[in-house]
């Protein structure tokens, strides 16, 4: 029950702070950059880390808890309750954000000529769940495929970085108290690359629960990019491929390395 609590508040914590940056980005033009909105996201891990990492491993996301499974950190039989408590903060997250924002998002629906439900209204589904390519980019031209790797590389990455700023065998990692600072700033760093093309989840708890809620709250199959599942390849899958790449690696060739290391 500690964990599935700990799980459970920092995913919502983490989830409703980074969506809330994008639905103010949206609705009110406060953010003007993807710079900006990767601080937020960068600070919102940061301290959701802090504040549930004694109580349990502070994972947040399914990936990363897949990670430590395969990479011999955590017992597979806790992964249901991991992921249990993660999805079900996500979902909390993207309860609380309609709340809050609800009469805004229907205000500037009105003023936008929106629909809810129609293509149109991707425009601010996108505060919820993420799409490809970024409805906010115009340059971007992202096909299903390219969307599964950078999210799949981008996860890949963010896992190394968590193993290398952890692990013992890494004698340069930082000390315990900046630890999740540098989570963070690892998360921002991956989002500036990733989020032109795909908004970048790198968490699948983070995207299905908020896109649950868009999808109930009247988005229907607008809160899901493509008619063949892409939500479910790039936002779910490929996290999770790409962590568990990571977990390999770091396990079979970078810790050996860093052992054998004089």
């Amino acid at each position: 029950m500690k964990d599935f609590i700990g799980e459970m508040v920092g995913t919502f914590i983490l989830t409703f702070l980074g969506c809330s940056s994008v639905a103010v980005s949206v609705l009110f033009g406060e953010y003007n950059s993807i710079f900006q909105i990767g601080l937020v996201w960068g600070i919102a891990v940061t301290l959701s880390v802090f504040l549930t990492r004694h109580i349990c491993y502070a994972h947040l996301n399914p990936a990363v808890s897949v990670a430590m499974v395969v990479a011999g950190r955590m017992k597979a039989n806790m992964l249901p309750s991991y992921f249990a408590a993660q999805f079900l903060g996500a979902i909390m997250a993207g309860t609380m954000l309609y709340i809050l924002f609800g009469p805004s998002i229907a205000q500037y629906e009105l003023t936008h000529d929106i629909v809810r439900g129609t293509t149109a209204s991707v425009d601010t589904a996108r505060m919820f769940g993420e799409f490809y390519p970024n409805p906010g980019d115009a340059n971007a031209s992202v096909s299903l495929p390219l969307a599964m790797l950078a999210e799949g590389f981008g996860t890949m990455m963010l896992v190394l970085f968590i193993f290398g700023l952890t692990e013992d065998c890494n004698v340069g990692k930082p000390s315990s108290d900046l630890q999740p600072l540098f989570i963070g700033l690892a998360v921002a760093s991956i989002i500036f690359f990733v989020a032109p093309l795909t908004q970048a989840c790198l968490n699948p708890a983070r995207d299905f629960g908020p896109r649950l809620v868009a999808y109930l709250a009247g988005w229907g199959h607008a809160a899901l990019p493509d008619a063949v599942g892409g939500w479910f390849w790039v936002y779910i899958l490929a996290p999770i491929l790409g962590s568990t790449v990571a977990a390999i690696l770091f396990k079979f060739i970078l810790e050996p390395i860093n052992k054998n290391k004089d």
